[in-house]
C-alpha cells in the first residue's frame, strides 16, 4: 500500500532519528494495528526489543496519510494492551 507523509510526520521522523525505511517496514508488516482517536496506529517492536515504533495514520485519506511517528521504550504500555 502507498502512504503519504505529512510535513509534521517527516519533521518528527528527522528529529527522532527514525528513517523512512524503518517506517515503511512497519507499515508493510506491523506487529499490531490499533484504533486510537479515529486513527489507525501501526506498531512494531524494533532494535532487538528495545523500542516500539508507533505510526499514526489517517486511513480516511487517499492515499492514507501518516500523521506522526515516534518510538518509545514503554512497550508494555502500548503494545501489550
Amino acid at each position: 500500500m502507498v502512504f503519504e507523509f505529512s510535513k509534521h510526520a517527516l519533521e518528527q521522523m528527522q528529529a527522532r532519528g527514525i528513517t523512512r525505511s524503518v517506517v515503511k517496514k512497519v507499515l508493510a508488516k506491523p506487529d499490531k494495528i490499533k484504533n486510537e482517536k479515529g486513527k489507525k496506529v501501526y506498531q512494531s517492536i524494533i532494535e532487538k526489543g528495545s523500542y516500539l515504533i508507533r505510526i499514526f495514520v489517517n486511513v480516511n485519506k487517499t492515499p492514507p496519510l501518516v500523521i506522526t511517528v515516534y518510538k518509545t521504550s514503554k512497550i508494555k504500555k502500548y503494545h501489550e494492551s
